[in-house]
């Protein structure tokens, strides 16, 4: 079986897959000051209550945007898996080009959701990522990495919006019942929702006209469901698409990268 670990600035998930299927899918906070001993306990602890067998795992792929949190999520996998990591980065073999201006400064989150997008879906597309950045990612036809755009993410814009007027409360986020609040929450409610179903509309129908080309536009990230509710942008929702891209990698980068551990 194959370990995947994606982590992201507010969220490392972990996953395996068993060459066909996702058999388990555990989510927790993104902290660079945990240790390999602490992602072990809970990481094997869920394992096991997945009625799977940790030994089982035979290889395993990280992909960080958090530099500091890789130090111990390969020490996790060579300590307690026994097993070397493969580190997704841009040197790696990804089957397609990158046609921006500085291909090294490319987050590989970005370059993994193209890489998934493409091969579930096919190009010209544009995958809307709904982390803690949103993120607008286009690939062509071709397959290529053509670039897109990043804005503020959801809770980040509703932690600043709290943070910056003192008489905002902190609010979840949701669909409101209508687009005038009649009430400060759910006002800011309406704003924060409607706010980025516009923002996302309005990105995405620039990005068609500069493409010039019918797109296919893939909705990924927590958020995503919910805010496919509010538009009929979507032809797709992907709630796994950095994994499957992260899977998608191991697998073309397979031959002589996953070695044992030393010691």
């Amino acid at each position: 079986m194959l370990l995947v670990v994606d982590a992201g600035n507010t969220n490392i998930v972990f996953a395996v897959h068993d060459g066909k299927d996702w058999r388990g899918t555990w989510r927790i906070s993104t902290n660079d000051q945990r240790t390999s001993d602490e992602y072990a306990v809970w990481l094997l602890g869920l394992i096991e209550l997945s009625h799977l067998n940790h030994r089982a795992i035979s290889r395993a792929i990280i992909g960080t945007v958090v530099p500091a949190a890789l130090y111990h999520l390969r020490r996790l996998c060579r300590e307690w898996l026994d097993i070397e990591p493969l580190i997704a980065n841009n040197a790696l073999d990804w089957g397609c080009p990158v046609k921006v201006d500085t291909p090294a400064e490319v987050g590989v989150d970005r370059r993994l959701n193209g890489l998934a997008a493409q091969h579930f879906f096919g190009g010209p597309l544009v995958v809307v990522d709904f982390g803690t950045a949103t993120t607008f990612d286009v690939v062509d036809e071709d397959g290529a990495f053509c670039g897109g755009a990043i804005a503020p993410g959801v809770n980040l814009s509703l932690e600043a919006l709290h943070q910056a007027a003192a008489r905002l409360p902190r609010i979840s986020v949701g669909r409101p019942s209508s687009a005038i609040g009649r009430s400060t929450t759910v006002a800011m409610r309406s704003g924060l929702f409607w706010g980025y179903v516009g923002l996302v509309e309005g990105i995405v129908s620039r990005i068609a006209l500069e493409m010039a080309t019918p797109i296919k536009v893939i909705a990924t990230g927590g958020l995503a469901p919910l805010f496919s509710e509010g538009t009929d942008l979507f032809q797709h929702v992907a709630p796994t698409l950095t994994l499957d891209g992260l899977r998608l990698l191991a697998a073309r980068n397979a031959t002589g990268e996953f070695i044992p551990a030393p010691g």
